[in-house]
C-alpha cells in the first residue's frame, strides 16, 4: 500500500510529536508511510466559519496532493470528517449552484480512502494489539467528529484495552462535547469554558493520570482547562500511547 500521512495544521504547528508517533507506529506495523510536503490546510476552518467557496481551492489541492495514494491516514477526527463528510457536500452544493460536476469529480477519489488513525489500524490493518506499553491510568474522551461524523465507535477503546500496563477508566459523560468546536470557543467563550470545566471535572473523578483522545484540537482545549484548574492530569493523543514501548516510552 502507498500510505500518506495527512498531519493537519494543528498538529504540524503545535503537536509535531503526534505525527512522529503515527509514523513510528505504522512503520513498526510494516506500513511504508510517505509525508507529501505539498500538503496544506484541508479547508475545514474556512468551511466551518462560513467561507465555503474559499475552502474549495484547498479541497482541490488536497485531492491533487493525496489522490495517488492507496490510503490517507490522519491523527485527527475533525479533519478526517472534513474530507469524508463535508467534501461530498461541497461537491453537491457546487452542482446545485450550476457550477457543474468538476468539484465533485475532483474530490471523489480521496473521500473513501481517507482514514482516521484508529479506523486504519482496526479496519484496514485488522489489528487491535499494536505491541504498545504504557504503564499509566488513562481515561478516553471520544471527540465529537470521531464519535458523530466518523462513527469510530469502540475502535479507540479496543486499541487502548490491548496496551500492556494501561488501566482504562470509564469517563462519565464521555459523549458530551468538551466545548472547543473551533471558532465556537472564541465566539462563545463563556459557554466553551464551562463545557471544558465539566469535561475536566468528569475526567478528574476517574482518578486517571492521563486523558486520551484522538484529536489534538480538543486536547488543546481540555489541556488548557486542566492547567487553569491545576488538576495534575495530562492530555495525551492516542497515537503517542500506541507508539509507546518498553524500550522507547512516550
Amino acid at each position: 500500500m502507498r500510505v500518506a500521512l495527512f498531519l493537519t495544521c494543528v498538529n504540524d504547528t503545535l503537536y509535531p510529536d503526534t505525527g512522529r508517533a503515527v509514523v513510528k507506529l505504522l512503520t513498526k506495523l510494516g506500513v511504508d508511510v510517505d509525508f507529501p510536503m505539498a500538503q496544506t490546510c484541508c479547508g475545514q476552518a474556512h468551511y466551518n466559519t462560513g467561507y465555503r467557496h474559499e475552502a474549495e481551492p484547498l479541497a482541490r489541492h488536497f485531492s491533487d496532493v493525496f489522490g495517488g495514494y492507496d490510503a490517507i491516514v490522519t491523527p485527527s477526527g475533525s479533519c478526517g470528517a472534513m474530507v469524508r463528510e463535508l467534501y461530498p457536500r461541497m461537491g453537491e452544493r457546487a452542482r446545485a449552484e450550476g457550477r457543474g460536476d468538476g468539484l465533485a469529480t475532483a474530490l471523489a477519489p480521496v473521500v473513501p480512502k481517507t482514514y482516521e488513525l484508529t479506523e486504519f489500524l482496526v479496519d484496514v490493518l485488522k489489528v487491535t494489539d499494536v505491541g504498545a506499553y504504557y504503564p499509566h491510568t488513562v481515561t478516553y474522551h471520544p471527540t465529537c467528529h470521531g464519535l458523530r461524523s466518523l462513527g469510530l465507535g469502540d475502535r479507540p477503546r479496543r486499541l487502548l484495552q490491548a496496551v500492556r500496563g494501561l488501566e482504562l477508566k470509564e469517563l462519565p459523560g464521555a459523549d458530551e462535547c468538551c466545548g472547543f468546536g473551533g471558532t465556537f470557543a472564541l465566539k462563545n467563550s463563556d459557554v466553551s469554558a464551562a463545557m471544558g470545566a465539566d469535561k475536566v471535572r468528569n475526567a478528574e473523578s476517574t482518578g486517571a493520570d492521563v486523558l486520551c483522545a484522538a484529536d489534538n484540537s480538543c486536547l488543546m482545549h481540555i489541556g488548557g482547562t486542566m492547567t487553569r484548574l491545576r488538576t495534575g492530569m495530562r492530555p495525551v493523543h492516542i497515537a503517542e500511547i500506541l507508539a509507546s514501548t518498553e524500550e522507547e516510552r512516550a
